[in-house]
C-alpha cells in the first residue's frame, strides 16, 4: 500500500519517523549529562554518599540512553545522500563543514572521554574523572550547538552566495553559524533538554517516594529535580515568547499557521485557543477566541496589525492543522511544567516536599511531558517551514531524490519494524532501570566487567595475582 504514495511524502514520512525517534534520546542525554556533571561535583565537594549513589544510578541510564541516541543519529546522515541527494548536493558546501565541525568537536570529545566517564572511576582518580564527566557535558553542548546552527541555516539562512551550479556557498562563516534564529533556538533547546531531563528525574524520584519516604536517594533527586523545574520552566517560557518574536520577524507564515490566523487582522488580531483549522477553506472553524490578544502578544499593542495567509499564495502555506495543533500542545504542556514547579515550592515553603502524595503523582504523570512537548515543539518547527527545506529558496520538492515509490516504501518498512524492535527493547531496559530504587552504595558500571577486550592471552597468566570474579 506505501508503494503507491508519492516518493516525496514517503521520504519525508522516513526522515520524520527517524528524527522522532532520534530527537527524545539527546534531548534526554544532553540535560543527563550536565546532571551527573552536578551530581560528581556535589559529590565531591561535600562527601556525601548520596550524590555519589545518584550518579552511580544515573549513569547506567545515560549509557543506554547515550548509545541510542547515537545509533539513531547515525541512520539519519544517511537518508541526505539516499532520499534528499538534490538538497546534500545543494547546501553541502554549507551544512557539510557545519556537520563535519559537530563530529570534530562534540562527538570526538564525548566519545573521547566517555570510557572515563563510565568505566574509569576507580583508574584515574575522583579529580580526573570529574573532569572526563565535564567533558562528556561539554560534548553534548557542542552536539547541540551545531546541530542547532545548522537547522537554524535552514530555517534563517545567511552568510551565502549562490555559485553557478546553483549551490549554496558560505560567504561569511559568522554569518552562517550564528543566523538570525540560531541564538534564541539554541537557548529554546538546551533548556528544553534540561526540563525533559528534570522531569524525568522527577518522575522516578516521586515514584519511589510514593513507596518509600525516607528513601534519602529519591528524596535527594526529587528536591533536586522541582529546583529544576521551578527554576527552569519560567525560563523557557520567556525564551519560547522570544523564539516566536523571532519567527515572526523571519518566519511570519509559520506564526500564521501557529496562531490559527488565515485571513489578516487589520485592527487587532485574536488570540484563537482552540478551534478545528479547515485548510481547504482556509478558516478555523468553531474557534474558541480572545479578541485582539494575539496582537498584544507578538505586538504588545492591542490594535497592532496583523497579516494572516490570505496574504501569501496558497503554495506557500504551511500544512496549518499540524502546526496549529503541535504548538497548542507544546504550550499546554510548558503550562503544566510552570504549574509543577509553582507548586513543588509550595510544597516546600509548607515542609511537605516529601510527603505531599498528590504532587508525587502529578510529577510521575508529567515524566513524559518533556519528550512530547520536544516533539511538538520540533513538528511545529520543521512542519512550518514547508514548503520548503531553505526558508524561502529552496523548497522540498526539489530537494528530494529521483526515487521510485516502492524503494522509499521498502525502506520506511524496515526501519519501522527495526526501529519499534530494537528502540523499545532499549527503552523497556532503561525503564526497569528506573524501576529500582536507588540505594546506598549504589554498584557502578565497574564491578564485574572485563579487565580486557580482545585476545586470547587468559588474564590470569598475564597477572599471576589478579583473580577473576564470577561475572569476569
Amino acid at each position: 500500500m506505501l508503494a503507491h504514495l508519492d516518493p516525496l511524502i514517503l521520504a519525508r514520512m522516513q526522515f520524520g519517523f527517524t528524527v522522532a525517534f532520534h530527537i527524545v534520546f539527546p534531548s534526554f542525554s544532553i540535560g543527563l549529562a550536565s546532571y551527573l556533571a552536578v551530581l560528581e561535583g556535589l559529590w565531591l565537594a561535600t562527601g556525601r554518599q548520596v550524590f555519589m549513589d545518584l550518579f552511580r544510578y544515573w549513569l547506567k541510564i545515560f549509557a543506554i540512553a547515550f548509545a541510542m541516541g547515537v545509533v539513531s543519529g547515525l541512520v539519519m546522515s544517511y537518508q541526505f545522500g539516499t532520499n534528499w541527494s538534490v538538497f546534500s548536493d545543494k547546501t553541502g558546501p554549507v551544512l557539510g563543514p557545519m556537520m563535519a565541525y559537530e563530529v570534530l568537536s562534540a562527538f570526538f570529545l564525548e566519545a573521547g572521554f566517555l570510557g572515563v566517564m563510565l568505566f574509569g572511576m576507580t583508574k584515574v582518580g575522583p579529580r580526573l574523572h570529574f573532569a572526563a564527566t565535564l567533558m562528556v557535558a561539554l560534548g553534548t553542548f557542542f552536539s547541540a550547538f551545531w546541530i542547532l546552527s545548522v537547522n537554524s541555516w535552514m530555517q534563517t539562512p545567511a552568510g551565502y552566495g549562490i555559485n553557478p551550479q546553483g549551490q549554496f556557498v558560505p560567504l561569511d562563516w559568522c554569518a552562517v553559524v550564528f543566523n538570525p534564529s540560531f541564538p534564541v533556538r539554541l537557548v529554546h533547546m538546551v533548556l528544553a533538554a534540561y526540563l525533559t531531563t528534570s522531569l524525568v528525574v522527577g518522575a522516578v524520584g516521586a515514584r519511589h517516594l510514593l513507596r518509600d519516604r525516607t528513601n534519602p536517594a529519591a528524596r535527594t533527586m526529587f528536591s533536586m529535580a522541582m529546583w529544576m523545574a521551578a527554576l527552569v520552566a519560567p525560563a523557557q517560557i520567556l525564551a519560547g515568547d522570544a523564539h516566536g518574536l523571532n519567527t515572526l520577524e523571519h518566519q511570519p507564515a509559520k506564526v500564521m499557521a501557529m496562531e490559527g490566523h488565515y485571513q489578516s487582522h487589520p485592527d487587532g488580531a485574536p488570540l484563537i485557543l482552540f478551534g478545528l483549522p479547515d485548510q481547504e477553506a482556509g478558516t478555523i472553524r468553531y474557534a474558541l477566541e480572545i479578541p485582539k490578544l494575539s496582537s498584544l502578544v507578538l505586538k504588545h499593542a492591542l490594535d497592532a496589525p496583523l497579516a494572516g495567509l490570505d496574504s501569501l499564495p496558497r503554495t506557500d502555506w504551511p500544512p496549518v492543522p499540524i502546526v496549529f495543533w503541535s504548538f497548542r500542545v507544546m504550550v499546554s504542556l510548558g503550562l503544566l511544567m510552570l504549574l509543577l514547579g509553582c507548586l513543588s515550592l509550595l510544597a516546600r515553603f509548607k515542609g511537605r516536599l516529601y510527603a505531599w502524595a498528590p504532587l508525587h503523582r502529578f510529577a510521575l504523570a508529567m515524566g513524559p511531558a518533556g519528550f512530547v512537548a520536544v516533539l511538538a515543539g520540533w513538528i511545529t518547527t520543521e512542519v512550518g517551514r514547508q514548503p520548503y527545506t531553505v526558508y524561502g529558496l529552496l523548497r522540498t520538492a526539489d530537494s528530494a531524490s529521483p526515487l521510485a515509490g516502492p524503494a522509499v516504501a521498502a525502506s520506511l518498512t524496515a526501519f519501522v519494524v527495526i526501529y519499534l524492535t530494537v528502540f523499545a527493547m532499549g527503552t523497556l531496559y532503561i525503564l526497569r532501570l528506573m524501576a529500582k530504587p536507588p540505594q546506598a552504595g549504589e554498584p557502578g558500571l565497574e564491578p564485574g566487567a572485563p579487565i580486557r577486550t580482545a585476545g586470547i592471552t587468559p588474564a590470569p597468566a598475564v597477572d599471576p595475582d589478579r583473580h577473576l570474579l564470577p561475572a569476569e
